[in-house]
């Protein structure tokens, strides 16, 4: 007598597992496991092991035993489309990722931009998935009869579905988001795929050294029973395995389930590679297990059929733990498919049927609404799927089901591969090659398992339906179908839209999308328009997430970042909505002007990041040409003049590096926008400059930042081929330090010119002023009165006075000029008293008192014109620096060789940034007008020719951060002339 198991043992097991499955999945989505661990390539690779369902854990011992190493297709048909992950899975995960496209009907609603596309996709999905979670159903109903030997099933099913129902929704739909990840869902499956390989894998082994005791026993067994080996071999040759292998390989790119764990849950684009290698060596230990069971099945004379061979070994052994590991593993097989795939179903169904007929008001919390309603359609699907394992009855083999779904969805196949590698095909060819393909389905493998007929009439043929001629009917529903799809597809016109499309999901696509002007000019306009169809909430969390996305400002105008915000809130209503629904509200509520209105030309910068992401890819003459691009953009950024190219509506395409430096603007912060949103003074000179009829403007005088600039600005208009609008190249040069030299040039030839009329006017001067001084010394030695003698000398004082202020100019006007004196022994205090008598002569600027403490014994080797002129400039600005009643104090200190001079004032105070760029020429702090920038930077000069030094310190009081001291070193005279000479 068999054994018997409780049945509430066995749904004690079962709510057990479900249990532990949950709380993998909350303690991942809590953080309580390490998140190095739930990233790991191997949790996502174990995750797309949700592939292997109940028919893998039950019934491929089943395909075994029926198609003999055919049973190795159902592996190896996903192994290939994962070892083809580069041509084929990863193009899809690019798109999925970009344009949130969540499911097989986002991606061809995308692709051929047809709502109808996406439905429809849904619909037949939906009826091919239904044999499947089916198959789900009947395996664990019939896993419970086997172990309670009750006959009852339909209480089991119905329990287990209700079951599945709780925790599908707990799984996959407690929150929804519009990019949202479940990492609890991708562990907890990846948990799943371990428990069905140790499961599985304890039963081969138990078949392999208990039954068998050994390989050495199975050897000899197979070597008695060679009937045993000829039922793997024979149907190799002669059964259709070709067909199998097309049926599994299509699975892994278009079954709801694969698609859903390999690319919407996808957190890490680098992850599938590491799975184009690790799936197949997961599914690959699966796989060894099944002959060992197969054969331990045959040599127990195991009662059940072939396909619970796996449970029905521990039954016949008589090992109560190895039937109760099976049973887990068949639980969590079953559990783990349908709950991965009512979760992509149930979106499905709400993007592309629920939304296009009913959208919520405006006034709900759509994300609330939106939440409820997947939850409602997971139950309602897995509810379906118990009808319909009701509607077959309980005498359906697992075979029959699981080849009836995979045939089905493998008429996805050429819409799959057409959206990367066919941009010719169009939505009229897909839809009516899917119609066709499905028809053909539907009347060889879906009618006959529905109703029990196993003949039919067509055009006067009866053809035969039966299990054993399924592949028959694959191949002719594909045919049909890529034949429909290709005729339609040749023989009619795509829309604008589906090109548009199609150039966005080839494989290396490197589109040019069209830059067109947008009715709304900024996100909070963006947030306003969207409010209608989505509420307030809603549109401004849409809104924020999207500039989130991509780092933009909330008070971003630029045209090219809002083509952006609008392209990118299209991506994340798809995920949310599908993108049937979510391109029509964009269209609608966010549309572009119309082309008479607005402009319509060719996104440059959009085609410039595109190749920048596509480089490392391009190969042969694509790669040549993007190198030559990158030749003459470098050469254009690195160009030292400024170099801004504008679209036909003043759109900025170009700001290369020299024009940041020159203006201080970023180049990230103003391509994409228009001239009239630079900083001023930029916008009004460039416009007025673009509006201008002229191609060159010599010599712009801009105010800049309190700095005067001097541009000269030259424009050539571009011509697109074949469009008779195109944009401009603007060329700005800086000329401010031409012109500042410019105007030293003429300063210095007016000095000179005073310089030469000084000594003029001293000579024309001296005559007069001798012949005044003779007459007052006459007048004082002829006259007694003490009145006379005290007016004469007064009359001496003051042309003596005349004699020194005129011998000053000439003297001073004399500087510039080496004259042979160059080492000649210098006073520093009479230098200084100089300097202070010239400075006096202005009565510009502030009172302020001039201090002379040089020691007159500190003399230094140098031209004493040009050290004076160095005073001049140093007290000069110590006078602008101060306020009314401050001192301005020279001194001297002497030490063994050099003698340190030192001017300090009491004023403002130079900024510590500016420090470094004092003696820069042209460099000044002073207001327009006022300085010319070159008096330091001729100090330095004239110090280092006197091989001296000069400092800087300031602020020289911390506590006012006030005072500046400038110290200049030169060489003591006796020192320098004795070194020199020697």
């Amino acid at each position: 007598m068999p054994m018997s198991f409780e049945l509430s043992l066995l749904i004690l097991l079962s709510v057990a597992y479900l249990i532990i499955l949950f709380s993998v999945a909350w303690a991942t989505e809590r953080g309580l496991l390490p998140r190095s661990l739930v990233r790991h390539p191997a949790i996502y690779t174990l995750s797309i092991g949700v592939y292997a369902s109940a028919w893998a854990f039950y019934g491929t011992v089943g395909l075994a035993y029926q198609y003999g190493y055919g049973f190795l297709t159902y592996y190896l048909g996903v192994c290939g489309a994962f070892l083809l992950a580069p041509v084929l899975l990863n193009p899809i995960l690019r798109l999925t990722r970009t344009y949130q496209l969540s499911s097989l009907a986002d991606l061809f609603a995308f692709r051929f931009r047809s709502t109808w596309a996406g439905t429809l996709t849904t619909l037949f999905m939906l009826v091919s998935m239904l044999p499947l979670l089916a198959l789900q159903i009947q395996a664990v109903a019939d896993s419970v009869q086997i172990l309670t030997h009750d006959p009852r099933q339909r209480p089991v099913a119905l329990g287990f579905c209700l079951l599945i129902i709780l925790f599908a929704i707990l799984f996959g739909a407690r929150h929804i988001s519009a990019r949202e990840k479940h990492e609890g869902l991708v562990f907890a499956i990846a948990f799943e795929s371990v428990v069905k390989l140790v499961c599985l894998s304890a039963v081969g082994l138990y078949a392999l050294f208990v039954v068998f005791e050994g390989p050495s026993g199975l050897e000899l067994w197979l070597s008695h029973n060679q009937e045993a080996l000829k039922t793997l071999h024979s149907p190799l040759q002669e059964g259709p395995w070709r067909t199998l292998l097309l049926v599994f390989f299509a699975a892994a790119i278009v079954m709801p389930h694969m698609y859903h764990m390999a690319f919407t849950e996808n957190l890490n684009p680098r992850a599938l590679s590491a799975a184009s290698w690790g799936l197949p060596l997961f599914l690959l230990l699966m796989s060894l297990a099944v002959p060992p069971i197969l054969w331990a099945g045959l040599y127990l004379d195991v009662p059940t059929n072939a396909e619970y061979y796996t449970l029905g070994l521990g039954v016949a052994a008589g090992a109560d733990w190895l039937t109760l590991v099976a049973f887990i593993g068949g639980i969590s097989a079953a559990s783990g498919l349908i709950i991965v795939v009512t979760l992509a179903l149930s979106g499905m169904v709400l993007n592309h049927i629920v939304l296009p007929v009913y959208q919520p008001s405006a006034d709900n919390n759509i994300y609330r609404w939106l939440l409820w309603t997947r939850r409602s359609l997971i139950a309602a699907i897995i509810m379906a799927s118990y009808g319909f394992y009701r509607l077959l009855g309980t005498d359906q083999h697992l075979s029959n089901l699981g080849i009836t779904s995979f045939v089905a969805t493998v008429q996805f196949l050429p819409g799959a591969l057409s959206v990367l590698y066919w941009p010719q095909a169009n939505h009229r060819g897909f839809i009516s090659g899917l119609i066709a393909g499905m028809a053909v389905w539907a009347l060889t493998l879906l009618l006959p398992m529905i109703t029990g007929v196993e003949t039919l009439q067509m055009m006067g043929l009866e053809v035969t339906l039966d299990s054993e001629s399924w592949h028959i009917a694959a191949i002719v529903s594909l045919t049909t179908n890529i034949v429909v799809f290709t005729l339609i597809s040749l023989f009619t016109q795509r829309s604008t839209d589906e090109v548009s499309a199609a150039e966005a999901c080839l494989v290396d696509n490197v589109r040019r999308p069209q830059r067109m002007e947008l009715v709304a000019s900024s996100p909070q306009e963006f947030a306003q328009q969207l409010a209608k169809p989505l509420g307030n909430r809603a549109a401004q969390q849409e809104v924020e997430q999207a500039l989130r996305d991509l780092k933009l400002p909330f008070d971003e105008r630029r045209p090219y970042a809002l083509r952006r915000l609008r392209d990118r809130l299209e991506a994340n209503l798809s995920g949310l909505m599908g993108p049937a629904v979510a391109q029509e509200m964009i269209e609608t509520f966010l549309p572009f002007k119309l082309a008479r209105n607005g402009y319509v030309t060719e996104d440059i910068h959009f085609i410039e990041n595109r190749l920048e992401d596509y480089h490392s890819r391009l190969t042969g003459l694509a790669a040549e040409l993007d190198a030559l691009r990158r030749y003459h953009r470098q050469t254009l950024q690195d160009l030292p003049m400024g170099v801004c190219s504008l679209a036909e509506d003043s759109e900025v395409l170009m700001w290369n590096r020299a024009l940041q430096a020159l203006t201080g603007i970023a180049a990230d912060s103003v391509v994409g926008s228009r001239l009239e949103n630079l900083p001023a003074p930029w916008n009004e000179l460039l416009q007025r400059f673009v509006a201008d009829e002229s191609a060159h403007l010599h010599k712009q005088k801009l105010l800049n930042n309190g700095q005067t600039q001097w541009l000269s600005l030259h424009k050539a208009a571009i011509d697109e081929p074949g469009n008779a609008r195109g944009g401009l190249v603007l060329l700005i040069e800086d000329q401010t330090d031409t012109q500042m030299l410019e105007d030293e040039l003429i300063h210095s030839e007016r000095l000179a010119s005073i310089g030469r009329l000084a000594a003029g006017v001293a000579h024309e001067i001296g005559n007069p002023i001798t012949g005044i001084a003779c007459l007052a010394q006459n007048l004082r030695e002829e006259s007694e009165q003490p009145e006379a003698h005290e007016a004469a000398e007064q009359i001496l004082e003051q042309t003596r006075r005349v004699s020194r202020i005129v011998q000053s100019m000439v003297n001073f006007a004399h500087v510039g000029s080496r004259h042979n004196n160059a080492n000649d022994e210098v006073d520093l205090a009479a230098c200084t008293n100089e300097a202070i008598h010239l400075l006096s002569l202005s009565r510009k600027g502030p009172e302020i008192n001039y201090v002379n403490l040089c020691d007159a014994s500190h003399r230094v080797a140098g031209d004493s014109q040009r050290l004076v002129q160095v005073l001049i400039n140093l007290l000069g600005n110590a006078r602008d620096a101060s306020s009314d009643g401050d001192s301005v104090t020279v001194r001297t200190v002497q030490d063994e060789h050099q003698i340190l001079l030192s001017v300090e004032d009491q004023g403002s105070g130079i900024d510590r940034a500016l420090m470094d760029r004092l003696f820069e020429p042209f460099f000044t702090t002073k207001a327009p007008g006022t300085g010319t920038g070159l008096g330091l930077a001729l100090v330095y000069s004239i110090i280092e020719e006197h091989y001296g030094q000069i400092t800087v310190d300031s602020p020289i009081d911390e506590a006012t951060q006030r005072g500046t001291r400038f110290t200049i070193t030169l060489p003591r005279y006796g020192v320098f002339s004795s070194g020199t000479s020697a």
